[in-house]
């Protein structure tokens, strides 16, 4: 997304939250449209996304869309709405750095093409790696990743390295021109402003289910993680 198109929705006052949210309801009108449903209801869409459906509607006023009353939402032209808000009308490029487990996963990911996300690049630190063809992409050095990025316009860097490389990797990426940075490594990345990073730790998510998953447990042993994790929020 542009910083035009971020000042654009400033103005317009869409908040976070419901931006964070539009891709969940791009999917649930992208499944009802593979199924040949031409409409479909605040109701039905709210289910499908698994919100309540005053939120839903609420979210989707912030694009000028209200639906039609007694008949619901048009689904082509909502996902044609929320594509368009999302910047997905147009193509992204994207470069992975870091081809481990994790990278090879990501770059073999066929949905991101038709979100409109174009893969155009595949670097590592690692010599044994580079030549290797992943996905239809050859592996490049991580050193030619300043010149990568200028020759294919990339727009979003995806940070698949180890901790201890994710910053540096960062700092040149940001360096190179990229304001959009999604982090799979496990570290907070420092960046200036006009930089925005989204963070995926896997690891933090499988301990947050542990945690309701002790809680669920009851007894002696859920009730002191309960009482622990009070404590800890307290403090």
């Amino acid at each position: 997304m542009t910083r035009r198109q971020n000042r654009s929705r400033a103005e317009r006052g869409i908040p976070e939250a419901t931006v964070a949210r539009l891709p969940v309801y791009l999917r649930a009108l992208h499944s009802l449209q593979d199924r040949g449903i031409a409409t479909v209801s605040s109701e039905e869409l709210a289910a499908a996304a698994g919100v309540n459906s005053a939120k839903l509607r609420k979210d989707l006023s912030h694009l000028g869309s209200y639906g039609t009353r007694g008949v619901g939402y048009e689904v082509e032209y909502l996902i044609y709405q929320i594509s368009r808000e999302l910047g997905l009308t147009q193509d992204w490029v994207v470069a992975i750095i870091g081809v481990g487990n994790l990278g090879r996963a990501l770059a073999g990911y066929g949905g991101f093409a038709s979100r409109g996300f174009r893969m155009a690049s595949l670097l590592d630190a690692d010599p044994r790696l580079v030549g290797e063809r992943i996905a239809g992409i050859d592996v490049e050095h991580i050193d030619r990743l300043e010149t990568v990025i200028a020759e294919h316009g990339v727009s979003i860097a995806v940070i698949a390295t180890p901790a201890v490389a994710a910053q540096e990797v960062c700092d040149r990426v940001v360096a190179s021109g990229v304001t959009s940075v999604l982090n799979f490594a496990p570290i907070v990345l420092s960046v200036p402003d006009g930089v925005d990073v989204r963070k995926v730790d896997l690891s933090i998510e499988l301990q947050i289910l542990a945690f309701h998953e002790q809680r669920k447990a009851g007894g002696p042993m859920g009730e002191q993680v309960e009482r622990e994790y009070v404590e800890a929020v307290e403090l």
